[in-house]
């Protein structure tokens, strides 16, 4: 080897820009910090394995399984819930894709990408309602999960019974300790950063697929094959077709958290083509097989004795093997940990940083998060698939119109253009500051947008309206947008390469 090479593989690896380099850009410490930086290209990790694997996780939560089972007993058989849940799929399919894309080519997270389109001080918005969302969900997702602690538990050390008895503030003693302990594990593993998520959401997809797959193959076996295809009050005609496509609708207003901000994840992404594949396995092939699990274990069930389950723990706690009731509980337990991670840690962690990045970083943002999905006593937002399908049309209704005012500003507006260095400068003339930091036009859209979107959702007389509130707010978001947005100038694209630091950190 030639001595320049030799010292030139001797020397340590980059961490960061310097400080002169910063400087030269303008960069406001009030708006960067290694957390909220652009992703270097050179050493992003994350592969369409990673991509696909976050989806073989998220897919087949707890959550996503209570809103599936709930369309069996709202009246839809077998195959519209799979029609129900494909078109849902194909839509996510394209959305996502687009997201991703602009994560991948600025190398910035959700809450730094919104400065595009609501201003360097706007964007606050767009982060803290997707962070609020986030939190929310985290609890939700951790009370189901200690649901099934408390089964495995109490099957394995059955005098636990009487703290499973007494109740405090809606929980009993027992979901307390369950709650808590699910609560601390998760805390630790968010605390080590991105790349830990990526490799525990590696591990745990594979097994989450086999035991969902395993546990449809169970209530199979049970029934000889021979499930039930529908509830004994089918709908038909009309109402059906309009719950299929409100079941699909519905789909996508649950992943409308996912959609705004899938670029905290595609910003460390290898290649473009490994969001595609990681989607396109993750998503549409992945959710047939989630619906097919989910008609499997619906049907078993009603087939067995007339009960229409309400989530995947009912089938678990009925398993008589201690032993396979401990791993199938494990699994489970597993699985929420992993949505929590993806779905509702990083989100709201990154809008906390963004709010305040000269004294938060991914680690304190993420504690803080925690703490607020603690103390907001989620189970009590959580009781019946009415009220799942009730709270994601009232979401829906605020994130739609985000989506709407993003997508539309990056791809039609600017043609996919972005200066990223000056999504971090405070600077009057900065191509994101607006006025006083704030895109007013964007703003007008979204005020608008949210409002009617919110009656469809909410007011009763609407109520055939409510499962596409998503799709309302986001196409009434992106109209208004795309006529009153700002043209008179021209769009400059910079990378952000040199204010850039390494996605392991």
């Amino acid at each position: 080897m030639r001595k320049t090479e030799t010292a030139e593989a001797a020397k340590p690896a980059r961490l960061g820009p310097s400080p002169e380099q910063l400087t030269a850009h303008g960069i406001s410490p009030r708006f960067y910090n290694a957390d909220l930086a652009p992703a270097r290209k050179e050493g992003r990790s994350w592969t369409a394995y990673s991509v696909f694997s976050l989806w073989a996780n998220d897919v087949h939560s707890l959550g996503n399984y209570g809103f599936a089972l709930g369309l069996f007993a709202l009246g839809l058989g077998a195959w519209q819930i799979l029609v129900a849940l494909l078109v849902g799929a194909a839509l996510l399919f394209f959305l996502l894709t687009l997201s991703g894309f602009m994560g991948y080519k600025t190398g910035v997270p959700y809450p730094v990408m919104s400065r595009i389109s609501f201003g360097v001080h706007g964007a606050q918005l767009a982060a803290s309602v997707r962070g609020i969302v986030a939190i929310a969900w985290f609890g939700i997702q951790t009370y189901l999960a200690s649901s099934v602690l408390n089964v495995l538990l109490l099957t394995i050390i059955p005098g636990l019974q009487p703290w499973a008895d007494a109740e405090f503030l809606g929980l009993s003693g027992l979901g307390w300790f369950s709650f808590s302990l699910l609560w601390i594990v998760q805390v630790i593993i968010v605390s080590y950063g991105m790349e830990m998520i990526r490799r525990y959401e590696a591990i745990a997809g594979p097994i989450i697929l086999v035991t969902f797959l395993a546990l449809a193959i169970w209530m199979l076996v049970r029934v000889d094959f021979s499930i039930a295809w529908s509830t004994d009050d089918a709908l038909s005609g009309w109402p059906m077709w309009m719950h299929i496509l409100g079941g699909g609708s519905l789909w996508v207003a649950i992943y409308g958290t996912f959609v705004l901000n899938f670029s905290d994840f595609t910003r460390a992404a290898k290649k473009k083509g490994s969001i595609v594949v990681g989607n396109f396995w993750g998503i549409p092939v992945n959710m047939l097989v989630f619906g097919l699990v989910v008609i499997s274990l619906a049907g078993a069930q009603y087939k067995i004795d007339g009960t229409v389950i309400t989530s995947p723990a009912d089938i678990v706690q009925s398993i008589g093997n201690p032993v396979l009731l401990a791993l199938a509980s494990l699994s489970l337990l597993l699985l929420t940990v992993a949505v929590n991670l993806m779905a509702n840690f990083v989100a709201p962690t990154y809008a906390l940083t963004n709010l305040f990045p000269r004294h938060l970083n991914f680690r304190s943002a993420a504690i803080i998060s925690a703490i607020i999905g603690f103390v907001i006593l989620p189970w009590n937002l959580y009781n019946s698939p009415v009220v799942i399908v009730y709270f994601l049309g009232g979401l829906g209704a605020l994130l739609g119109p985000l989506f709407g005012v993003i997508m539309v500003d990056y791809w039609v507006i600017r043609k996919t253009k972005v200066n990223v260095p000056q999504l971090y400068t405070e600077a009057k003339d900065g191509e994101y500051f607006y006025h006083r930091g704030v895109n007013w036009r964007a703003i007008g859209a979204f005020i608008p947008a949210s409002v009617i979107s919110l009656v469809f959702a909410l007011v009763p007389a609407f109520a055939g309206f409510s499962e596409f509130s998503w799709f309302s707010g986001a196409a009434i978001a992106a109209l208004i947008y795309f006529v009153i947005a700002r043209r008179d100038f021209t769009f400059r694209e910079v990378d952000g390469e040199e204010i850039a630091v390494p996605t392991q950190h």
